[in-house]
């Protein structure tokens, strides 16, 4: 029995199956490809009034796609924007998203047309808590929950305790999406800008993040680059609905903050203690931070890049007590030889490691690394 199948036979006879499969195949083109032949039959099945065929109250962890209609209780914990699309037939449509949780797990619901309106005009708020009914179905992080024109998403006065799955750190893995995490802000970066090839002008920002089992880099594009700027350095964050990705330049997973993420401060108590990597440990092609004494300085040299700007580059030697290792200081950083004594304490955060002269391994200290004079 196929999908199709499946969803009619919901639906007592009011309708012959040829033609409940003519205005499915209708739905999908009229929605431009946006949804798939079972989303597409469960909103035929909604537009001719089969809105409750399941009358059951059940919980987030108890919803699977084979459900289908659906009924039960949750707190909002995020709203996305709306996005609007051309459809086949010249009309515009709008879609919205919108994440709920109970005290058993978290879903995310999707709300087609007039639906997406309530998210527009403001009517659903982060912690209100819904009666919520719609249509199950697989989508592209997991099971979801379409609402569309008869489905409901009401205010209740219950009141739903919520536990939202989430992610250590040390677990986040390339393509893995629907994160959740919390971390403690290590770091925040200057907000650069960049041509879109439509023409227009992005924004892109990275932020650091660490809990007890290890720190990610977390990259914000466009919209998204605001919610750091009302952060402050150890603050408590949280990331919701966040995807990971390689960078293909550093080689580390990284994640991804969208327009379908968010990125908030939260009262969560999080731990992260620096891991510093005895000198004599680090071999190349790895990101490493390291303590210990300055115990050689070099000069300062400016020299001109392949596009015309100005560098600036400086070298130092650090020692601990397992070994000596020369670190090659970029951008403003390379200021700081003239600031440096020989046994200055210094900490080095997130620098580079590679072969250099006479292939003895050192450290790039570039724009993603902190250091910090003790």
């Amino acid at each position: 029995m196929d999908d199709i199948t499946e969803i009619y036979n919901k639906l007592g006879g009011i309708i012959s199956e040829d033609d409940f499969r003519k205005k499915v195949d209708e739905k999908v083109d009229q929605m431009s490809g946006l949804c798939d032949t079972k989303t597409a039959a469960m909103l035929v099945a909604h537009d001719l009034g089969v809105t409750d065929t399941a009358k059951e109250v059940i919980k987030i962890k108890d919803i699977t796609p084979e459900i289908g209609n659906v009924n039960f209780v949750a707190k909002i914990v995020s709203v996305f924007d709306v996005r609007e699309f051309n459809r086949n037939d010249g009309t515009t449509g709008r879609v919205g998203n919108i994440m709920v949780a109970d005290e058993t797990g978290s879903i995310r619901l999707t709300l087609w047309d007039e639906r997406a309106e309530l998210i527009k005009n403001g009517s659903v708020e982060i912690g209100e808590c819904m009666e919520i009914s719609g249509y199950a179905k697989d989508g592209y992080s997991g099971t979801e929950i379409n609402i569309g024109k008869y489905g409901v998403i009401n205010k209740t006065d219950q009141n739903i305790e919520v536990r939202m799955d989430s992610q250590k750190i040390s677990e986040i893995k390339d393509g893995m999406g629907d994160i959740n995490v919390s971390g403690k802000l290590l770091d925040i970066s200057d907000v650069r800008t960049f041509q879109k090839k439509d023409g227009s002008q992005g924004r892109v920002s990275n932020i650091l993040i660490g809990d007890e089992t290890g720190k990610i880099r977390v990259t914000l594009w466009d919209e998204k680059v605001d919610s750091a700027s009302a952060l402050n350095l150890d603050d408590a964050v949280e990331i919701i609905n966040g995807y990971a990705k390689t960078n293909n330049f550093s080689q580390q997973v990284e994640i991804q903050i969208g327009n379908n993420s968010v990125l908030r401060k939260t009262d969560a108590s999080v731990e992260y203690k620096e891991s510093f990597t005895p000198i004599a440990d680090i071999i190349p092609g790895e990101s490493y931070s390291i303590e210990g004494s300055v115990s050689g300085l070099g000069e300062l040299r400016e020299f001109d890049r392949d596009d015309g700007t100005t560098n600036m580059v400086s070298n130092i030697y650090v020692s601990d007590e397992t070994g000596r290792i020369r670190i090659a200081l970029w951008g403003d950083h390379a200021l700081l030889v003239d600031e440096l004594d020989i046994d200055t304490p210094i900490k080095i955060i997130d620098a580079y490691s590679k072969s250099g002269f006479n292939d003895e391994i050192e450290l790039s200290a570039g724009n993603r690394t902190r250091i910090n004079i003790l």
